[in-house]
């Protein structure tokens, strides 16, 4: 609006009283510029009797002298002068007029190669009147581009942190003015603000943000790639503020920028992130936008979407229960982008750092609940990202990884998937791969997104192939067995009952595990497995299972018997099937002892007979529960001693050898004393069963030796009144010899048998022909009367009164004999007390057979 001719007079007469001021202004005294300055803004601003068109008028004479004074040497002066023009923008009318001299003057102040303003609040005040001048000019900037880009490439770099917000705000705001003419110039912006879109302020990287996004949506378009991944490095920013930013502009572009479609696989990724976030507000506005997006897509392609929009309504079966079905044209923009974000996504997902992985794999399970059953064509990438996925150090990868695996098991059909995932199992167990595991818990996954009708088909060939020894034998790491017992534990929880079919493969792998499993819990758990396996098939117990199979299993152990070592994993099936199926066993006792008979013969490897041996040995001692469960093994009782346990007796040189004959011995000792086997049958193999025990009297193990004396006394006590002269002849002097072991604890065994022995003669040893016999065995008592250590000469003595039954007249002579040489005689007055008591009670008491005691006196066994 033009000053009228009665507003010109009013305007000329300020100015002329201006004058003086202005002139004071070129004064060298800086206070007096400085007062000059104020007086003009007391004539002028606040003058309330000018109107707008009379300020107009007089800011055009005092525009040129302010601007001069923006280079005055004092701080104070510019700092007025600034105020003073910003003052005047927002007063005048038509502040656009000042533009041809203001904007070259600002452009000379901070757009030059070197900043003329070397105070950080005026390089502030100045960018403020810019923006201000923005703000109020608008359009009419356009011919000022140049100036206005080379002013914005220096501030925005500017080391004030203010400065820089500033300018990215007045960067927007002129973006945003000028939009015709603002691409021409707008890739020289870019540059100082990818510098600035990482500076340690929050509010100056949102500023940045906000400013790249105006820069590239009215830009060319050619610097998306430039900036792209800037921005995505700001979805990982610690304030929320900045990912808000971030997410805003990214969907701003997707809705407005004009070549939108070209860039719609590059920028989808970085909205879809956004979705994840742990800020709700940041999530809803991405949710929102994202919605927007797909609306628009939809509205602008309706013609192709025509048959989907009246016919693909319905989710999926299996969609995910509580998660919001994206919209149509939502969907249809991932689907028509996946394959060219697939590699990009394979390659995030093995970053190096945590964070890039973890946000990856969360944008994965966003894409393929976009995706649906459209994820079947990207199958084996989709595979290959998993299994590097789930071996991720970082929890937080691992979670959103299988959860992802889980949206395979429900967009994709089982008969595509387990093509792909049974091949990827069984190579990675026979590969030299460092995670073998990773299929099995991809597969684990899968399987529990998928649903009992769509699996039920394919349960027999998922039971077979866990049960395939490739898979389920060749590796210890605890993971892999972790990832075989979880995959049996979800075919359980999604199949129940119908598992029924397979409950034989089941048990395999779950016997599997727990030989080969080093740590307890594992074990426990694969346990508890099986007990879930008879809850789904309705068994009351474990032992119901086992009865199931066991003909099964037996056969399967035996169709590999002849390759089995001591560290194979087939000896510890064997252990954990044998004693787990507790009397079971003894409903399958031939076929049982057909596989050990196999396994402990002597040609075979001498420490898996000793892992037999050790198995047998518990089975044994609870034989009622196990072997003998069902009254029935009386019946192979014989060919057990003769097939199984006395061919391992026989001396064989070398220490893995005596191991194992100590094992056998064990296994020997534990059947006498188990109650399984009756006095008849060992009667029966007495002389060869005494033979072996004697020899055994002379192993180099002292275990060895004690399970020998200790198998002579069970032996005396089960044939008590039984063994002939000979047998018994041949027993004693061994036994002596052992009184004198270097172990106490044999001498003391060897003596307890001496014991027994006395109390078997029966009616088949005659005393006096074999009188020799007798006098050499108390000769060589006696003298251990004398032993140094008291509880031997303990033991002897409650030995002697045992054997004094036998015939005391003639123990009283050798006693009487030995008496006065003897250091310990009063072990011989105790000994002779003792016979008179015996002369003394047989000649009050009416002649009967003798029948000797079946074992040792009371005595004998508390001494012991």
């Amino acid at each position: 609006m033009m000053a009228t001719e009665e507003e010109r007079p009013a305007a000329a007469d300020v100015l002329r009283c201006l004058a003086r001021h202005l002139n004071c202004l070129n004064e060298d005294n800086k206070s007096t510029r400085k007062r000059a300055l104020e007086s003009i803004r007391r004539e002028t601003l606040a003058n309330k009797g000018l109107s707008s068109s009379e300020l107009q008028e007089v800011f055009a004479g005092l525009l040129k002298p302010l601007l001069k004074c923006l280079s005055d040497p004092a701080e104070r002066c510019r700092e007025t002068a600034v105020q003073m023009i910003g003052d005047f923008m927002r007063s005048v009318p038509k502040p656009e007029d000042s533009l041809p001299y203001l904007i070259p003057c600002l452009a000379q102040r901070l757009g030059g190669k070197e900043v003329l303003e070397p105070a950080e609040e005026l390089r502030l005040s100045m960018v403020e009147l810019l923006s201000l001048t923005v703000e109020l000019c608008g359009r009419n900037l356009a011919p000022y581009l140049d100036d206005m880009v080379r002013i914005l490439q220096r501030t925005i770099t500017d080391p004030f942190p203010d400065v820089k917000k500033e300018s990215c705000k007045c960067t927007t705001s002129f973006a945003r003015c000028v939009p015709d003419h603002f691409h021409m110039q707008a890739e020289s912006l870019v540059k100082p603000l990818m510098q600035t879109l990482s500076h340690q302020h929050s509010r100056v990287r949102v500023a940045a943000t906000e400013a790249t996004g105006a820069v590239i949506q009215f830009g060319t378009g050619k610097n998306v790639d430039d900036v792209l991944s800037h921005l995505a490095q700001r979805l990982f920013d610690d304030s929320p503020q900045v990912r808000k930013a971030v997410t805003v502009v990214v969907g701003h572009w997707l809705l407005h920028l004009r070549d939108r479609y070209s860039y719609f696989h590059k920028l989808i990724p970085l909205l879809l992130s956004s979705l994840s976030d742990d800020i709700p507000e940041i999530k809803n506005v991405a949710v929102e936008l994202w919605r927007q997006v797909g609306a628009q897509w939809e509205k602008e392609n309706e013609d192709d979407l025509k048959d989907k929009m009246d016919f693909l309504l319905s989710a999926p079966p299996r969609y995910p229960p509580g998660v919001e079905r994206p919209t149509l044209g939502c969907r249809e923009l991932v689907v028509r982008n996946l394959s060219k974000l697939m590699p990009a996504v394979g390659r995030d997902a093995t970053d190096w750092l945590a964070q890039t992985r973890v946000k990856t794999l969360q944008l994965l399970r966003v894409l393929l609940l976009h995706a649906e059953e459209h994820c079947t064509q990207h199958l084996q990438p989709l595979l290959t990202t998993l299994y590097r996925a789930c071996t991720d150090p970082e929890p937080a990868a691992r979670t959103h990884c299988l959860e992802s695996a889980e949206l395979l098991g429900a967009f994709v059909s089982p008969e595509v998937f387990l093509r792909l995932l049974l091949a990827d199992v069984e190579n990675s167990s026979s590969s030299s791969s460092s995670s073998p595991w990773a299929p099995l818990m991809v597969l684990a996954a899968v399987l529990k997104g998928s649903s009992k009708e769509a699996l039920n088909p394919h349960l027999l060939q998922l039971g077979q192939m866990f049960a395939q020894p490739d898979v389920c034998h060749d590796t210890e790491q605890t993971v892999y067995l972790e990832q075989l017992v979880e995959c049996v534990e979800v075919l359980l929880n999604v199949c129940a009952e119908d598992c029924s079919i397979i409950s034989l493969q089941m048990l395999k792998v779950l016997v599997t595990v727990q030989s080969l499993a080093t740590e307890q819990e594992l074990c426990s758990r694969a346990e508890e497995c099986v007990r879930c396996v008879c809850e789904v098939l309705g068994f009351s117990g474990v032992c119901d299972l086992y009865r199931l199979h066991m003909a099964d299993l037996l056969q399967w152990l035996s169709d590999s018997q002849r390759c089995w070592t001591a560290h194979s994993v087939h000896s510890n099936l064997l252990d954990i099937i044998a004693l787990q199926s507790g009397p079971v066993l003894g409903e399958f006792l031939p076929q049982f002892l057909t596989l050990l008979r196999s396994c402990l013969e002597p040609s075979r490897d001498a420490e898996l007979r000793l892992h037999v041996f050790t198995v047998l040995s518990k089975l044994l001692l609870n034989s009622r529960n196990t072997l003998n469960s069902q009254g029935c093994f009386g019946k192979y009782v014989q060919m057990f001693l003769q097939e199984l346990l006395m061919p391992n007796l026989v001396w064989r040189a070398g220490r893995t050898a005596a191991a194992v004959r100590t094992s056998a011995l064990s296994c020997m000792l534990a059947l006498l004393q188990g109650g399984a086997i009756s006095k008849d049958q060992v009667v029966s193999v007495e002389a060869k069963l005494s033979a072996d025990l004697i020899s055994a009297l002379e192993e180099d193990s002292q275990l060895a030796r004690l399970l020998a004396c200790r198998l002579l006394h069970t032996l005396l006590t089960l044939t008590a009144h039984c063994l002939g002269s000979d047998t018994l002849n041949r027993i004693y002097p061994e036994l002596l010899k052992r009184v004198d072991d270097s172990s106490d604890e044999v001498r003391a065994e060897a003596l307890k048998a001496l014991s027994v022995w006395f109390s078997s003669l029966g009616k088949l040893y005659d005393t006096e022909t074999q009188r020799p016999h007798l006098q050499l065995l108390y000769q060589q008592l006696l003298l251990y009367l004398d032993d140094p250590d008291h509880r031997i000469q303990l033991i002897v003595l409650d030995v002697l009164k045992v054997g004094s039954v036998v015939d005391s007249l003639l123990l009283q002579q050798e006693v009487e004999a030995v008496r006065e040489k003897q250091r310990s005689a009063e072990f011989c007055d105790q000994l002779l007390q003792h016979i008179q008591h015996i002369h003394s009670h047989t000649q009050h008491t009416p002649h009967t057979p003798h029948t000797a005691p079946s074992s040792c006196s009371d005595i004998t066994h508390s001494r012991i």
